[in-house]
């Protein structure tokens, strides 16, 4: 059971109403995770803002969700590993072995793999990158603007994993357990 409040629609403060409406228009559902962030509609619209910012990014959502299984994996984040491998597998397209190669930190695609195996560094290091990251990065054809997209997707998907994580987010998608539960 989650820890703090997973609003119902009349707990909802009303600046979270319409945030959560254009959620369900384009999910079909709203997710427990937004309606536990919902509680602050300033979060709300900050998360919904940056995850929406980096959707127009140029890395593409496929190595989106590569980033995200990896990064929920280094974080053990049972809710963010559910729902990326449920948008890999259903959005993405991403075959299972790839979705276990990105929750390895690595990819079956060549430039995907230096973006992940980058991605896990960042969050591994806390940002203290070393040089040799930075160049097989950019050695694999990502510029700096696209650099700059897989940390923000990190600290993204960071974010996301320490809310469900405090929280302990009631999993609302097909249930996926981090493979090393510390």
């Amino acid at each position: 059971m989650s820890r703090l409040t997973i609003l119902t629609t009349e707990q909802t403060p009303a600046a979270s109403l319409p945030l959560l409406d254009a959620v369900k228009k384009q999910l079909g559902v709203v997710p427990n995770l937004m309606k536990l962030v919902a509680n602050s509609p300033a979060a709300l619209e900050g998360y919904l803002s940056l995850s929406g910012a980096l959707g127009k990014g140029r890395i593409g959502a496929k190595t989106g969700e590569r980033i995200a299984l990896a990064i929920a994996e280094v974080n053990r984040c049972d809710y963010c590993l559910s729902v990326h491998t449920y948008l890999a597998t259903n959005a993405a397209k991403l075959t299972a072995e790839e979705i276990a190669a990105n929750r390895h930190g690595t990819s079956t695609d060549s430039k995907a793999d230096a973006a992940v195996r980058f991605a896990v560094s960042v969050a591994q290091e806390r940002g203290h990158v070393s040089e040799d990251a930075v160049t097989a990065v950019k050695a694999a054809g990502f510029d700096d603007a696209e650099v700059i997209e897989i940390v923000l997707h990190v600290a993204l998907n960071t974010l996301t994993n320490y809310v469900n994580s405090v929280a302990q987010t009631d999993i609302d998608f097909p249930i996926v357990t981090a493979y090393a539960k510390a």
